[in-house]
């Protein structure tokens, strides 16, 4: 089932049946958004769920912004979205010198995205490198957040 809305400022991009289709409803779980690919797709997008889900303890699932979220402690950890070529995941350390050389054989915005293409087998390992490294970013936040209060 989906949800329309016709609020949203996004519009989500869907690679279905070769070729892009812009949709303008919001799923309303993970299930029902990987559903809407094809089974290649799908079968990549799982993959990629599982491994955060295995990466971090208590993580938890939704949807936001038209995207697969998962947060910890009620904190947004990362994103993911299907594309016409290629799954995203958001945010990632671009700069950060741990991951500069991994990176570099992947598209990165600057704006905190990775691209993972569907043509290239998925880099389990540095998905769930990426997953620990945004646990830690989170958990340093909110200590420094208590330490303030």
């Amino acid at each position: 089932m989906l949800i329309r809305t016709q609020q949203t400022k996004f519009q989500l991009i869907c690679y279905a049946f070769q070729k892009t289709t812009m949709i303008t409803t919001i799923p309303e779980n993970i299930d029902t958004y990987i559903a809407g690919f094809p089974e290649e797709v799908r079968k990549n997008m799982e993959l990629i769920r599982m491994t955060i889900k295995k990466a971090v303890f208590d993580v938890r699932e939704k949807i936001s912004y038209g995207m697969p979220t998962f947060t910890l402690r009620g904190k947004y950890l990362v994103y993911f979205a299907g594309h016409k070529n290629h799954i995203g995941l958001y945010p990632v350390p671009e700069n950060h010198p741990d991951f500069i050389n991994a990176f570099s054989a992947y598209k990165t915005s600057g704006k905190g995205t990775i691209q993972f293409p569907y043509n290239k087998p998925l880099p389990l390992d540095l998905i769930t490198r990426i997953v620990k490294f945004r646990e830690q970013e989170n958990l340093e936040k909110a200590a420094k957040k208590k330490v303030q209060s």
